[in-house]
């Protein structure tokens, strides 16, 4: 399940992507925009910016942008850095596997194998999704909501 803080970081890496290029804004923007805490927020800010996913202007006329452009930023990769692995179980994950202690064959692992296919089916969905992606998607609803209200 989405954490928090994977659909937090989530919010503000879309919101960032809104953003011209070379363009910052600050956190409460971001907060207020998006409706979160701003104390939440800016620990979120500051584990992307460790992680290479955005950048932090300090001082006057400082604040926050992404250091690639929209397209390039995969939400896969961000959620990983927010929320840990994609896999649902320890021993269905490629990048924090850990075999189960109850496991008696992880081979013939009913459980195990259902997970690895969810697992999968996550991974290519969201590896493949890109920030630019998110804001495109909205976009697409937002005229297509409109249309259906008869709002030009």
């Amino acid at each position: 399940m989405l954490s928090m803080k994977g659909k937090y970081g989530l919010k503000a890496l879309y919101h960032l992507a809104g953003l011209p290029e070379g363009v910052v804004t600050q956190s409460m923007e971001i907060a207020e925009a998006q409706g979160m805490s701003k104390k939440f927020l800016d620990a979120i800010l500051a584990d992307l910016r460790n992680s290479g996913f955005v950048f932090a202007r300090k001082g006057r006329g400082g604040g926050y942008c992404l250091t690639r452009k929209p397209e390039e930023i995969m939400v896969g990769h961000a959620l990983r850095v927010l929320d840990g692995p994609l896999a649902p179980i320890s021993c269905a994950s490629r990048t924090a596997y850990h075999r189960c202690n109850d496991c008696v064959d992880e081979a013939t692992c009913p459980v195990r194998l259902t997970m690895l296919e969810v697992r999968e089916a996550i991974a290519a969905v969201l590896d493949n999704k890109s920030l630019s992606d998110l804001r495109h998607m909205v976009d697409s609803e937002a005229d297509g909501l409109g249309r259906m209200l008869g709002i030009s």
